[in-house]
Protein backbone atom coordinates (compact mmCIF):
# COMPACT_ATOMS: atom_id res chain seq x y z
CA UNK A 1 0.00 0.00 0.00
CA UNK A 2 1.53 3.28 -1.14
CA UNK A 3 0.83 5.58 1.85
CA UNK A 4 2.57 8.95 2.14
CA UNK A 5 2.18 12.04 4.30
CA UNK A 6 2.12 15.61 3.04
CA UNK A 7 2.10 18.66 5.30
CA UNK A 8 -1.15 20.60 5.31
CA UNK A 9 -0.45 23.78 3.34
CA UNK A 10 -2.56 26.40 1.59
CA UNK A 11 -2.47 24.15 -1.51
CA UNK A 12 -4.21 21.16 0.12
CA UNK A 13 -5.95 22.72 3.14
CA UNK A 14 -9.38 23.00 1.47
CA UNK A 15 -9.24 19.33 0.45
CA UNK A 16 -8.14 18.26 3.95
CA UNK A 17 -11.05 20.21 5.44
CA UNK A 18 -13.47 18.06 3.42
CA UNK A 19 -12.42 14.86 5.27
CA UNK A 20 -15.13 13.38 7.47
CA UNK A 21 -15.44 10.40 9.78
CA UNK A 22 -18.35 7.98 9.54
CA UNK A 23 -21.76 8.53 11.09
CA UNK A 24 -21.61 7.93 14.84
CA UNK A 25 -17.85 8.54 15.01
CA UNK A 26 -18.01 12.34 15.30
CA UNK A 27 -17.64 12.36 19.09
CA UNK A 28 -14.45 10.24 18.98
CA UNK A 29 -12.22 12.89 17.36
CA UNK A 30 -12.12 16.63 16.86
CA UNK A 31 -13.09 17.95 13.43
CA UNK A 32 -10.29 18.64 10.99
CA UNK A 33 -11.13 22.35 11.30
CA UNK A 34 -10.63 22.20 15.08
CA UNK A 35 -7.33 20.38 14.60
CA UNK A 36 -6.03 22.90 12.09
CA UNK A 37 -7.12 25.81 14.28
CA UNK A 38 -5.16 24.24 17.15
CA UNK A 39 -2.12 23.71 14.91
CA UNK A 40 -2.30 27.34 13.75
CA UNK A 41 -2.13 28.47 17.39
CA UNK A 42 0.52 26.02 18.57
CA UNK A 43 3.37 25.54 16.13
CA UNK A 44 4.64 22.33 17.76
CA UNK A 45 1.72 20.49 16.08
CA UNK A 46 2.41 18.94 12.67
CA UNK A 47 -0.81 18.40 10.66
CA UNK A 48 -0.45 16.10 7.64
CA UNK A 49 -2.67 14.72 4.93
CA UNK A 50 -2.57 10.95 4.50
CA UNK A 51 -2.37 9.97 0.83
CA UNK A 52 -2.72 6.69 -1.03
CA UNK A 53 -0.86 7.53 -4.20
CA UNK A 54 -2.26 10.96 -5.08
CA UNK A 55 -5.62 10.35 -3.36
CA UNK A 56 -6.20 12.10 -0.01
CA UNK A 57 -7.62 9.43 2.33
CA UNK A 58 -7.09 10.89 5.80
CA UNK A 59 -5.49 13.28 8.25
CA UNK A 60 -3.09 13.01 11.17
CA UNK A 61 -1.56 15.45 13.62
CA UNK A 62 1.45 14.93 15.84
CA UNK A 63 4.03 16.91 17.75
CA UNK A 64 6.69 17.07 20.43
CA UNK A 65 5.96 18.75 23.75
CA UNK A 66 8.64 19.75 26.26
CA UNK A 67 6.19 20.44 29.09
CA UNK A 68 6.21 16.73 29.93
CA UNK A 69 9.15 16.85 32.33
CA UNK A 70 11.94 15.85 32.17
CA UNK A 71 12.45 14.72 28.57
CA UNK A 72 9.29 15.79 26.74
CA UNK A 73 6.88 13.56 24.86
CA UNK A 74 6.00 12.80 21.27
CA UNK A 75 2.22 12.75 20.78
CA UNK A 76 0.38 11.27 17.82
CA UNK A 77 -2.76 13.09 18.71
CA UNK A 78 -5.06 12.71 15.73
CA UNK A 79 -5.57 9.97 13.16
CA UNK A 80 -8.61 10.19 10.91
CA UNK A 81 -9.48 8.17 7.82
CA UNK A 82 -12.25 9.62 5.68
CA UNK A 83 -15.51 7.67 5.81
CA UNK A 84 -15.16 6.68 2.12
CA UNK A 85 -11.86 4.93 2.83
CA UNK A 86 -12.51 3.25 6.18
CA UNK A 87 -12.24 -0.52 6.43
CA UNK A 88 -9.65 -0.76 3.64
CA UNK A 89 -6.48 -0.92 5.74
CA UNK A 90 -5.46 2.74 5.38
CA UNK A 91 -5.65 3.45 9.12
CA UNK A 92 -3.46 0.50 10.04
CA UNK A 93 -0.93 1.28 7.29
CA UNK A 94 -0.83 4.98 8.20
CA UNK A 95 -0.39 4.17 11.89
CA UNK A 96 2.64 1.96 11.26
CA UNK A 97 4.24 4.55 8.98
CA UNK A 98 3.52 7.33 11.47
CA UNK A 99 5.23 5.37 14.25
CA UNK A 100 8.32 4.95 12.06
CA UNK A 101 8.26 8.61 11.05
CA UNK A 102 7.88 9.94 14.60
CA UNK A 103 10.63 7.71 15.95
CA UNK A 104 13.02 8.96 13.25
CA UNK A 105 11.90 12.60 13.27
CA UNK A 106 12.09 13.10 17.02
CA UNK A 107 14.63 10.44 18.03
CA UNK A 108 12.34 9.16 20.78
CA UNK A 109 11.27 5.57 21.33
CA UNK A 110 8.05 6.28 23.23
CA UNK A 111 5.05 7.59 21.30
CA UNK A 112 1.93 8.71 23.19
CA UNK A 113 -1.68 9.14 22.13
CA UNK A 114 -5.04 9.43 23.81
CA UNK A 115 -8.32 7.72 23.01
CA UNK A 116 -11.86 8.50 24.09
CA UNK A 117 -13.53 5.78 26.14
CA UNK A 118 -15.83 3.67 23.99
CA UNK A 119 -13.74 4.06 20.84
CA UNK A 120 -13.05 0.34 20.81
CA UNK A 121 -12.15 0.14 17.11
CA UNK A 122 -9.36 2.72 17.46
CA UNK A 123 -8.16 1.30 20.79
CA UNK A 124 -8.00 -2.18 19.25
CA UNK A 125 -5.99 -0.92 16.28
CA UNK A 126 -3.60 0.89 18.61
CA UNK A 127 -3.19 -2.20 20.81
CA UNK A 128 -2.44 -4.32 17.73
CA UNK A 129 0.28 -1.80 16.82
CA UNK A 130 1.93 -2.18 20.24
CA UNK A 131 0.25 0.55 22.29
CA UNK A 132 -0.82 -0.12 25.86
CA UNK A 133 -2.90 1.90 28.28
CA UNK A 134 -0.82 3.77 30.87
CA UNK A 135 -3.62 4.08 33.41
CA UNK A 136 -3.52 7.87 33.06
CA UNK A 137 -5.83 10.38 31.43
CA UNK A 138 -5.10 13.58 29.57
CA UNK A 139 -6.52 17.04 30.30
CA UNK A 140 -9.73 16.15 28.43
CA UNK A 141 -10.29 12.89 30.30
CA UNK A 142 -9.15 10.71 27.40
CA UNK A 143 -7.24 7.51 28.16
CA UNK A 144 -3.49 7.75 27.49
CA UNK A 145 -1.73 5.00 25.56
CA UNK A 146 1.99 4.57 24.89
CA UNK A 147 4.00 2.54 22.40
CA UNK A 148 7.70 1.91 22.89
CA UNK A 149 9.51 1.46 19.59
CA UNK A 150 12.46 -0.90 19.30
Amino acid sequence: MNITFKPVTEENRADVLQLKVGKGQEHFIESVQQCLDEADKRKSWRPVGIYHGEELVGFAMYGFFWEYFPAGRVWMDRLLIDEKYQGKGYGKAALHLLLERLTKEYGRKKIYLSVIGGNDVAAGMYKNAGFRFTGGRDLHGEYIMVCEQK
